[in-house]
């Protein structure tokens, strides 16, 4: 699929008039009365919209949060469905499946990409060696242990399992007998590494920090960059009704998020305590958040136009693996303008 200016933006009207006539960046969204519903994973990239209500950015445009949290992007799609949403902050291959149901959103800005990783336990971890293939290392565990390894990640459809999918058999060139992927939620994921209960898995920060830091015999064996080029990570998506009829809410939110991603990629020491509170829920000690700020898996990044032709080339295998049954129009689901003006106006 090639994408132009035109299929990037849709065609027609995408926004209200208001919008459509071009808001300043920092336009006041009226006080509005209700807040905004936020849907997000937690995960370090949904860091960026917490960033922005901590640093009153949305506060100074009138708007609050009511945050839910979820375990992955698809169960995420069933509330967008129900209209229990405004705002969705997670992975973006999703969204083209909510789309083909009629779920009427736009991507409006990213937060980060790259983002999932794979980290071995300690016992496959010592099988990856220097000189070593990964496809190798998945035979010898194997063979050691009379078993294939089992890989943990999120539900077959969501960013994480289509990542670990491609770097399985597309990079690593892994032999299906040597790995079992099974899947469960991102909090299960991060434990059943840390217990054992898995030889591996996809994991996103702080989560990579987390089990690397109780136990230094994990490792992180695969960058995101490797396992699914220029992958697509965390997007923004706004629900159609609220770019409708609320353009100055719409781009104040997307303005907030252009400036948090920002500050976190100049100053992650001052933003560090304002992660730690909001995804850390004292769980997570200050020192845990900081390395993971500085993380070769933290990639933070806002302009939704650089992940296009990724998340068209992450839908097409998602074919060919049977997380889809076809592809669907990614025509209008990236609406690039709100950030545009998000960056012009800082």
């Amino acid at each position: 699929m090639t994408f132009t200016r035109r299929t990037l933006l849709g065609a027609g009207p995408i926004l209200g008039a208001g919008a459509a006539f071009g808001l300043a960046a920092g336009a006041r969204a009226q006080g509005r009365a209700a807040p905004l519903r936020v849907g997000v994973i937690p995960i370090l990239a949904a860091a960026p919209i917490f960033v922005a209500e901590r640093e009153g950015w949305l506060k100074e445009a009138g708007l609050s949060l009511a945050v839910t949290t979820f375990e992955s992007g698809p169960n995420m799609i069933q509330a967008l469905a129900s209209g229990t949403l405004d705002v969705y902050v997670a992975g973006v291959a999703p969204l083209g499946v909510a789309r083909a149901r009629g779920i009427d959103v736009k991507v409006v800005t990213a937060t980060a990409v790259e983002e999932n990783v794979f980290v071995a336990g300690p016992k496959l971890a010592g099988h990856f060696k220097p000189g070593i293939a990964p496809a190798e290392a998945f035979r010898r565990f194997r063979a050691a242990a009379g078993a294939p390894a089992r890989l943990a990640t999120q539900p077959l459809g969501s960013v994480p399992n289509t990542t670990l999918q491609h770097w399985l058999w597309e990079v690593a060139k892994a032999d299906p007998k040597d790995v079992s992927i099974v899947s469960m939620g991102i909090d299960a994921t991060q434990q059943a590494v840390l217990a054992g209960a898995v030889e591996g898995g996809t994991l996103r920060e702080p989560a990579v920090s987390i089990v690397t830091g109780r136990n230094p015999a994990i490792r992180l064996v695969g960058l995101g960059g490797e396992m699914f080029p220029d992958q697509p990570g965390t997007v923004v998506a706004l629900t159609r009704a609220l770019l409708d009829r609320e353009p100055e809410t719409a781009q104040a939110v997307v303005s907030g998020i252009v400036r948090a991603v920002d500050l976190l990629g100049r100053d992650p020491d001052r933003v560090a305590p304002t992660v730690e509170a909001s995804l850390g829920k004292g769980l997570v000690d200050l020192a845990t958040i900081r390395r993971a700020l500085g993380s070769p898996a933290t990639r933070f990044s806002a302009d939704p136009r650089a992940i296009v032709e990724a998340t068209a080339a992450m839908q097409r295998y998602q074919v060919r693996i049977g997380a889809l049954d076809r592809e669907v129009p990614l025509d209008g689901l990236f609406e690039p303008r709100l950030y545009e003006r998000a960056v012009a106006g800082r």
